[in-house]
């Protein structure tokens, strides 16, 4: 079993920048694929950034491209999620994953073995 724990969640102001963290108590999370899921109250959980195994591959959906980066850190068994110049729709509460394979897409939440307890992000003023 993998257990993944999220940190790096806060309230911040429109324009700020936060970092998550996705941490892993085993090394054999560096043996998948991680992905980076939203949720709001009311909608289904939003795949919004992923990275391969290695991490030389990582995508992002359009309305956080340019914004966010994706990074993983095998030695820390993490991977991280940049997020900056935030905007309010960015709020939600936000989830990693983890995947042993790759896939061709990355978001769609039924292919993650692994999931995180969620931390939460706030952008307002």
């Amino acid at each position: 079993q993998l257990q993944l724990v999220e940190s790096g969640g806060g309230l911040v102001q429109p324009g700020g920048s936060l970092r998550l963290s996705c941490t892993a108590s085993k090394s054999t999370f560096n043996s998948h694929a991680i992905g980076w899921f939203r949720q709001v109250p009311g909608k289904e959980r939003e795949g919004i950034s992923c990275i391969s195994i290695g991490g030389k591959r990582t995508e992002y959906i359009d309305s956080v491209r340019g914004r966010f980066t994706i990074s993983r850190v095998a030695a820390n068994n993490t991977v991280y999620l940049q997020m900056n110049n935030l905007k309010p729709e960015d709020t939600g509460v936000y989830y990693c994953a983890a995947d042993p394979y790759e896939r061709v897409s990355c978001y769609w939440p039924y292919n993650y073995d692994w999931w995180g307890q969620g931390t939460q992000v706030t952008v307002s003023s």
